[in-house]
């Protein structure tokens, strides 16, 4: 019966992340910088508020959109952090986790045939969402501008098919992120077209040489972004599946449906939790981000010391080195430092085929491990 499944489901592969991941699995004495996530625990006040929620028996239904007390904490701290003004009754909706904020939008918005503009190289979970609702994925090369996409690149590939464009920053692979400058610059070239905006902001709270500023803030963009964010970077809560969406009232409201009858309501504990993330722990992303600041840095460092090129990474928890064996793809060499070196890295055309030639290295990771990955790094490009 395999011949019925619908023909989009089966041209969809497996995250090349997720891919490489299980593939080396089976090797044995393997460091593995592959996985974006935190190795800190929740912290244990929020994991109390869970249990909390349990023995007063929040463990039903609530509305579609989520408790009102979370989503009136969710514009606060938006508004606080990033002076960004929703209302919580009808601009705010809380999703399981970012990535169904993502495709509940996109299936909102998006009708056959309809292009979704990206920045390339670029995490490999948008392309198939966007397939799946209809659309197009329509890469921009960004190698040659730092991996920034830039407002004369994004102006040269729009086209009337055009409906969308994503802006996943800071990045991820790459962690690379734009200023107030070239998101204003971005702005300008959007406000010519009708054209929808996906901010995926999921590590706005990992920034570390700047403050995040969000394109949502600008009054010209207002009416037609989507702005996507989450516990799961900031608070260490990758497991408790809590995203959230913000957006205008006149197109939430239709975002509601999609979302209604997706998933009927975020789980109702990990909501309770989250609610207690953004209102007693506002600091808690404040000392997970310092801790990822020195790892960046060590990073760095010993990239330097190796010759190995790299942008540097302004938020998030991931670099993207330049790391290539001539004559062979970036899957190729990622399995050869596997075999040869016992170190897994993810391959860079597992984010596009503008990723050709790239590794990405999470530093989400200890120390120690670090340390032990870098080492078999240093001693495999001596040898190579």
């Amino acid at each position: 019966m395999e011949h019925l499944v619908n023909q989009t489901i089966k041209d969809i592969e497996i995250s090349g992340i997720r891919k490489f991941f299980n593939m080396v699995g089976d090797y044995e004495d393997i460091v593995s910088l592959t996985i974006g996530q935190p190795d800190f625990t929740t912290p244990e006040h929020i994991k109390e508020a869970a249990k909390q929620a349990i023995d007063r028996n929040y463990t039903t239904y609530t509305h579609n959109a989520g408790i009102l007390p979370l989503r009136k904490a969710i514009a606060d701290f938006s508004n606080r952090n990033y002076n960004l003004k929703y209302d919580a009754q009808s601009e705010v909706i809380v999703t399981v986790g970012a990535s169904q904020a993502i495709d509940i939008t996109l299936r909102t918005i998006l009708s056959a045939g309809d292009e979704v503009i990206l920045p390339g190289p670029v995490y490999p979970g948008y392309e198939p969402l966007i397939k799946l609702a209809g659309g197009k994925p329509v890469h921009i090369d960004t190698r040659d501008s730092g991996f920034k996409l830039t407002a004369a690149s994004l102006s040269e590939h729009i086209t009337p098919d055009t409906k969308c464009i994503i802006l996943p920053y800071p990045s991820n692979p790459t962690g690379v992120t734009l200023t107030e400058t070239e998101l204003k610059e971005i702005a300008d070239v959007l406000s010519e077209h009708e054209i929808f905006v996906i901010a995926d902001e999921i590590y706005s709270e990992l920034v570390y040489d700047n403050k995040h500023f969000s394109i949502a803030s600008l009054s010209s963009m207002r009416d037609r972004v989507f702005l996507v964010n989450g516990l799961s970077k900031s608070h260490a809560m990758t497991g408790w599946r809590i995203g959230y969406l913000l957006g205008p009232a006149n197109l939430m409201k239709h975002v509601l449906k999609v979302h209604q009858y997706n998933v009927s309501c975020a789980t109702s504990i990990s909501q309770h939790a989250a609610l207690e993330a953004l209102t007693e722990g506002k600091e808690d992303p404040i000392e997970m981000k310092e801790e990822y600041r020195k790892r960046r840095n060590y990073v760095m460092s010993r990239l330097d010391g190796m010759g190995i090129d790299y942008e540097v990474p302004g938020g998030a928890f991931y670099i993207f080195p330049k790391i290539e064996l001539e004559g062979k793809s970036s899957f190729d060499t990622a399995v050869q430092l596997v075999e040869e070196a016992g170190l897994a890295l993810v391959p860079g055309d597992a984010f596009s085929t503008f990723g050709q030639g790239h590794m990405r290295l999470s530093y989400a990771y200890d120390k120690a491990t670090l340390k032990k990955g870098l080492d078999r790094l240093e001693q495999f490009m001596n040898r190579t």
